[in-house]
């Protein structure tokens, strides 16, 4: 079931900051990744579970990891501007253009932004001590929006579960309420993750504590940051 649309009719501001967040991670793809092929740049700005519980830059390993030339607790930021593929961005980015617009109309440019690197921060560090907690390789790093736009599906979630999503689903496009497209999504990230807690390797590298961690992060901090708005305008 991939999402290609949703209903936008109650939307009244334009979604400046999705906007931006878009161009910012396709930007960040081709010109400092060169789409893909800039491991270097991977392997220095990426984020590495050691060296965020250490806070000590970590050169070497089998992952053949580079200096970091910013605080190590730096690339939880910049690594949630990063993609491994032409797929992971091309995905990410449609679950962005489609349900992040609504969050913004809802709270506001600013409030949006936060809430988006806040979400984004949180799935990291689910990731983080995940990986700390069932034993993991600490040394791979990790890298992509996923965490952050987890947290925007588990706030639409909560705002607008009736909402209409059009979706393919068997070769037809139908309309689903929220609900049912991203329960299904959450349902999914849920039954791959039990994996973790086996002895299974690293579900082809997708770092599935992130998207659950922000998620959960998106479900809880989304009335917060619209009740907040909503003070605002009285």
């Amino acid at each position: 079931m991939i999402p290609i649309g949703d209903d936008n009719s109650a939307n009244t501001i334009r979604p400046y900051v999705n906007y931006i967040l878009i161009a910012a991670n396709i930007l960040v793809f081709i010109l400092f990744q060169s789409m893909g092929s800039n491991q270097a740049f991977v392997m220095s700005f990426s984020t590495v579970p050691q060296e965020i519980i250490t806070g000590s830059d970590i050169v070497g390993g089998p992952a053949g990891l580079l200096p970091t030339p910013i605080p190590v607790l730096g690339t939880i930021f910049t690594a949630m501007f990063m993609h491994g593929s032409i797929a992971h961005i091309a995905g990410n980015m449609l679950y962005l253009w489609i349900f992040g617009d609504n969050l913004e109309n809802r709270m506001g440019h600013a409030k949006y932004l936060a809430f988006y690197l806040i979400c984004g921060i949180l799935a990291t560090l689910a990731h983080v001590y995940a990986s700390q907690a069932l034993g993991r390789d600490m040394l791979i790093p990790s890298l992509g929006a996923s965490g952050a736009i987890s947290g925007v599906l588990g706030g639409y979630l909560i705002l607008f579960p009736r909402n209409k999503v059009r979706v393919i689903a068997l070769n037809i496009i139908i309309n689903v309420p929220a609900i049912v497209s991203l329960g299904i999504w959450i349902v999914m990230q849920l039954v791959s993750s039990m994996s973790m807690f086996g002895g299974e390797g690293s579900q082809g590298g997708v770092a599935y504590a992130a998207h659950i961690g922000g998620f959960i992060a998106g479900m809880i901090l989304v009335k917060f940051f619209t009740t907040a708005a909503a003070l605002e305008t009285r």
